[in-house]
């Protein structure tokens, strides 16, 4: 997966990219990521990059020059060695299409490389958009001060769904919106923590309980905290068994909100 990061704060970027298991993925070549100072192509020797809105108003805009030839210099980098190669530009937005698990996947799969252009401030000129024609992704109906935790967030997601990424190719398989349902609960040592223990079944050593178990939590997980999830899936017939029995269940018990 190769990435590129155009920001004005490179610093917020870098740092997060050398920890944990983004670091371990460039390290093993599975994962390229660039961060471009869009200040380096400004035009004047203050580095301007950005300016006061037309009409009025308050904040500033990001210009359109230094984005438009900082994917220019993209363009022609990647192609200098590979001339076929062709970028995927987003730009994180509220006002983007929802980024989902299956969103993530297109991008851990995608061949091109996959820009993500920062936006600041009040936002950045429309120009960019109408030049480049990017996509616009949101990370949620909120709006953060830049677009660099989300562009971090979406290449998080993307990077451990690259095949080698993650130690263990299972825990992507089964982890929270692959299948479209939430994920199990986990354990791990000791057996007991201030009098709560380890479900038993889970000691057992009993393989198919275990799966009975996990796919039923999975599904008690999903109706209590995202039924929407189970709205319009087809189930079935074991699904369908464990979840009338988590239903049954659950008007024995009320859950805590």
């Amino acid at each position: 997966m190769r990435c590129a990061v155009l920001t004005l704060f490179p610093d917020m970027v870098a740092p997060v990219l050398g920890q944990s298991i983004l670091k371990r993925a460039q390290e093993k070549g599975l994962l390229e990521v660039s961060v471009q100072n869009l200040r380096d192509h400004t035009f004047d020797r203050h580095k301007t990059a950005d300016d006061v809105p037309y009409g009025g108003g308050a904040g500033m805009v990001m210009k359109a020059e230094p984005v438009l030839q900082a994917v220019d210099a993209l363009r022609a980098h990647y192609q200098a060695s590979h001339p076929e190669t062709t970028l995927r530009v987003i730009i994180p937005s509220p006002q983007g299409r929802p980024f989902t698990q299956e969103l993530a996947q297109s991008l851990a799969q995608d061949e091109r490389v996959v820009v993500f252009v920062c936006g600041h401030y009040e936002g950045m000129d429309e120009r960019v958009r109408l030049a480049l024609h990017p996509e616009e992704i949101s990370v949620g109906d909120y709006v953060l001060t830049g677009g660099e935790l989300p562009a971090l967030v979406m290449i998080d997601a993307a990077a451990r769904l690259v095949p080698g990424v993650l130690g263990d190719a299972a825990s992507a398989a089964e982890e929270s919106f692959t299948e479209g349902l939430l994920e199990y609960p986990h354990y791990t040592r000791p057996a007991e923590v201030r009098g709560m223990a380890v479900p038993e079944v889970l000691v057992s050593g009993h393989h198919e309980a275990i799966r009975l178990w996990r796919r039923k939590e999975a599904l008690r997980n999903t109706y209590l905290k995202r039924p929407d999830l189970l709205r319009d899936r087809e189930l079935g017939s074991e699904d369908r068994r464990l979840l009338s029995e988590v239903m049954q269940e659950s008007l024995v018990q009320v859950p805590v909100r």
